[in-house]
């Protein structure tokens, strides 16, 4: 598929229909649009992207978002904003998939990223 077959996308709907812990939808010079699934009591993990700003759109679930270690609850049609520089972490408490989707600015990961859960990912990042 090409970047302009994939220009307009049924976002939802896809990360409706995900159960891969990540799965990126499509990546462009100046950002990129990855689906993540979440499964209750599971993690993201902490992490700090120094030169990378962060949006996610939760779509499903709830869930709690650390920031510089404030926690707030997130659900569905919640939008988090993460700048550049900022330790997060986002925790499924719920008891079904916590779906979302993110956007990264830059680019975080590279085109074709799929993982199909936390291990799989967690292993992918050692290397």
């Amino acid at each position: 598929m090409s970047d302009t077959d994939k220009a307009i996308v049924p976002i939802v709907k896809m990360a409706m229909n995900s159960d891969a812990f990540r799965d990126e939808v499509i990546t462009g010079k100046e950002c990129q649009v990855v689906l993540m699934t979440i499964q209750p009591g599971e993690e993201i993990g902490a992490e700090v992207h120094d030169d990378h700003d962060q949006i996610l759109v939760f779509v499903e679930g709830n869930g709690q978002a650390i920031l510089s270690g404030q926690a707030r609850e997130v659900g569905v049609n919640d939008l988090v904003f993460v700048h550049a520089g900022t330790e997060h972490n986002f925790i499924n408490t719920g008891t079904r998939p916590l779906r979302l989707y993110t956007i990264y600015a830059p680019p975080e990961h590279p085109a074709g990223t799929r993982h199909e859960d936390k291990g799989e990912a967690d292993a992918a990042e050692e290397h």
